[in-house]
């Protein structure tokens, strides 16, 4: 049977925590992680219907959207009914791991879900939230282990560049070497220099990948002491942002990507902030999930034709229209779309690595509104 660490280690693999903003509550909340799991279900928020539907669903974790505990609790009273779903949680010995902007921010992520749901073609993110340098490593080793090295590598994540992955370069060379009384070589013997056939093997990957990349490494290399070195680049680096910028294949009206984003997020109804000056026909869009309307200025930098976030305030929305960009709030609870993306990873994974767990997807709606 499988641990919870062991599903969370594959997880933050795709949508690692360093990715959240600062101060961004991500992570375990509530329970442990050092248990067996069968069953995970993947949710938008906790609220006490979703613990509910856990419960009665023998759930052992949640991983969801928004961290339940976003503020501290100030007292754990079954009267209060946030502190009493915590208490439901802990006497059912449900986990809840959180990944929040984390979510939006990674590469193939919420924001780019929300593109693809309404056919743009993504070219940016909106705002920068990270820059990650690049290391090189090179390592060297004999000839014959050379391609169990280079799989190893591969597999810790090294060797990631742009669209191309399992990238390394060899050098064939001489190793020399002479072991003292002290050593347990595995090639040679004590006290007489040994020539050996190496390959010197270099692969980058981000900085924030280190301690696993080398880890990896010097757990499969055949030597007694590796030799390697690791470099910094600085002709390289990754950077990451929230939101995302792209275009449309052709332009269209506002009523027809009005009708667009209902039918793709299934609602009746939105709000719209249309300019004196609004333009007839859009192409280029701006759009971040959840509460992004402090990124407004973001939309108006990259020339956006249309802003589309949630939770837009009335004073915001002032500004919006004064600056001729045209506004759509579909509301916060579009992002429940990475209930069923993060199911079909869930279930890819599975296939994967062999596991033997079942993924159930909330199906009690945690949206508060209604139109009427």
């Amino acid at each position: 049977m499988m641990d919870g660490q062991t599903f969370i280690k594959r997880f933050e693999t795709y949508c690692p925590q360093w990715l959240a903003e600062p101060g961004d509550p991500v992570g375990l909340h509530v329970g442990t992680l050092n248990k067996p799991i069968e069953r995970v279900m993947m949710a938008l928020d906790v609220r006490p219907e979703i613990v509910a539907e856990a419960i009665d669903k023998d759930i052992d974790l949640i991983v969801v959207k928004h961290p339940p505990i976003f503020r501290p609790l100030v007292r754990l009273s079954s009267d209060d009914p946030q502190a009493k779903m915590m208490m439901d949680l802990v006497k059912h010995d449900i986990a809840v791991y959180a990944a929040h902007t984390n979510m939006d921010i990674i590469d193939d992520g919420l924001n780019d879900w929300f593109c693809e749901a309404l056919g743009i073609k993504t070219e940016t993110f909106l705002h920068q939230t990270h820059q990650v340098k690049m290391k090189k490593l090179a390592v060297f080793v004999p000839i014959e282990q050379a391609s169990h090295i280079r799989t190893v590598l591969a597999q810790a994540g090294a060797g990631q560049q742009g669209a191309y992955k399992n990238t390394s370069y060899s050098l064939i060379g001489t190793g020399r070497f002479t072991p003292e009384t002290s050593a347990h070589p595995a090639i040679g013997t004590t006290g007489k220099e040994a020539q050996v056939q190496e390959a010197k093997i270099e692969v980058i990957f981000p900085e924030t990948i280190t301690e696993t990349v080398v880890s990896a490494m010097i757990a499969a290399h055949p030597y007694e002491e590796p030799a390697y070195d690791l470099y910094t680049l600085d002709n390289l680096s990754k950077t990451y942002g929230i939101g995302r910028v792209g275009e449309l294949p052709a332009p269209i009206t506002v009523d027809t990507l009005i009708d667009r984003i209902k039918q793709a997020f299934g609602l009746d109804q939105l709000r719209v902030i249309t300019p004196p000056q609004a333009k007839n026909d859009l192409q280029r869009i701006a759009i971040c999930g959840g509460s992004g309307q402090s990124f407004y200025t973001d939309a108006l930098k990259a020339k956006a034709d249309v802003y589309i976030t949630g939770d837009v305030t009335y004073h915001i929305a002032h500004d919006m229209q004064a600056n001729d960009l045209i506004g759509i709030d579909p509301g916060h609870h579009i992002e429940a779309l990475c209930i069923s993306r993060f199911i079909e990873l869930f279930n890819q994974w599975k296939i994967e690595e062999g596991w033997n767990i079942t993924f159930v997807p909330a199906t009690t709606s945690t949206n508060p509104f209604q139109y009427k």
